[in-house]
């Protein structure tokens, strides 16, 4: 048995029980890997039930936790005066752009990843729970809205271990995922994450398929992200996209997938935001998008929690990096 072999076997073990500091084991939750129908096995086994592509949805549940300051769709105000109109821009992500796009997974019986600040979580309770009912992940995204990349070791071990106390206690689930604050970790954030418990983080571009970086010596599985097929890097700042371009980005982007997918393990990412995505243009785009991916054979939605642990446990996974 070679060594990335042996790295692979012995990360599946590994990934099925992780200690968390000062808490019980972290046991990943029998999953169901995805909602497509079973191929009956194929020549090409890429993924749980032989799909030729696997489709992964994140919804950012950010709103309430931002800052006084944060930024929104405006100019910014003069220097002392109050901004009095940006809040209530966030404010739609909970009061119709979660609830809207939970409306939408419920229509298509799929099963998503939400990756939660806890702030957001502990101002909006009920509806961070109503998240887990109905089957979706609850990932980690800090515990306030806030860089990670600037905290000492202690601050942010602190802020993972408090978020996840936080989810825990609101929703029922134990996150084992994570989501950096815009993506960018400090040098030591994986090994706190791998300390604390989690098997896998999103914050990484560099393929359209999962991987695995070994980190002290142990396997931590990087589930994509993207900011292609992500509603804040389309439609945030000074972009000029419209819902009907968005959906035919996702649908161009599905089929050059989908071909590939007859040949390797291939898989697409998409982002929507609680107020930017739940919004009623781009959740009818996002309805015909899903409309169109399940019109072809074998596509599947995958949570990322299951992602990573069909990933953990491949022998064919792609290596990265030693952190």
């Amino acid at each position: 048995m070679n060594e990335r072999r042996r790295f692979l076997v012995a990360g599946s073990a590994i990934a099925v029980g992780l200690s968390v500091s000062g808490a019980s084991k972290a046991v990943i939750p029998s999953l169901a890997f995805s909602d497509a129908k079973d191929s009956g096995g194929s020549a090409n086994q890429y993924w749980p039930k032989g799909e030729r592509l696997v489709i992964s949805i994140s919804m950012q549940f950010e709103a309430g936790a931002q800052p006084l300051d944060a930024e929104g769709p405006f100019p910014p105000m003069a220097e002392g005066f109050q901004d009095t109109i940006t809040p209530s821009w966030y404010a739609y992500g909970m009061k119709e752009g979660i609830p809207r796009l939970l409306r939408l997974w419920k229509k298509h019986d799929i099963k998503i990843t939400s990756h939660m600040v806890g702030l957001a979580a502990e101002r909006h309770p009920q509806l961070a729970k109503q998240v887990a009912d109905e089957g979706h992940e609850i990932s980690g995204h800090g515990q306030t809205w806030s860089p990670q990349f600037n905290m000492s070791p202690a601050e942010e071990r602190a802020s993972y271990e408090e978020s996840v106390d936080t989810l825990k206690r609101i929703t029922g689930q134990r996150p084992l995922g994570f989501n950096a604050f815009w993506m960018r970790h400090s040098p030591q954030t994986l090994e706190i994450l791998q300390d604390l418990g989690f098997i896998y983080h999103i914050d990484d571009l560099s393929r359209d398929e999962p991987s695995v970086t070994p980190v002290n010596n142990k396997p931590f599985a990087v589930v994509p992200y993207t900011l292609r097929n992500n509603d804040i890097g389309r439609f945030g700042g000074n972009t000029a996209m419209t819902a009907a371009a968005f959906l035919q980005e996702l649908k161009d982007e599905f089929d050059v997938l989908y071909q590939e997918g007859d040949q390797r393990r291939r898989m697409m990412a998409i982002s929507v935001h609680d107020r930017i995505g739940g919004t009623p243009g781009l959740v009818n785009a996002l309805d015909k998008f899903i409309h169109y991916a399940k019109g072809h054979a074998n596509v599947g939605f995958m949570r990322k929690d299951a992602i990573a642990q069909w990933a953990l446990k491949q022998t064919d996974t792609p290596m990265n990096e030693p952190r």
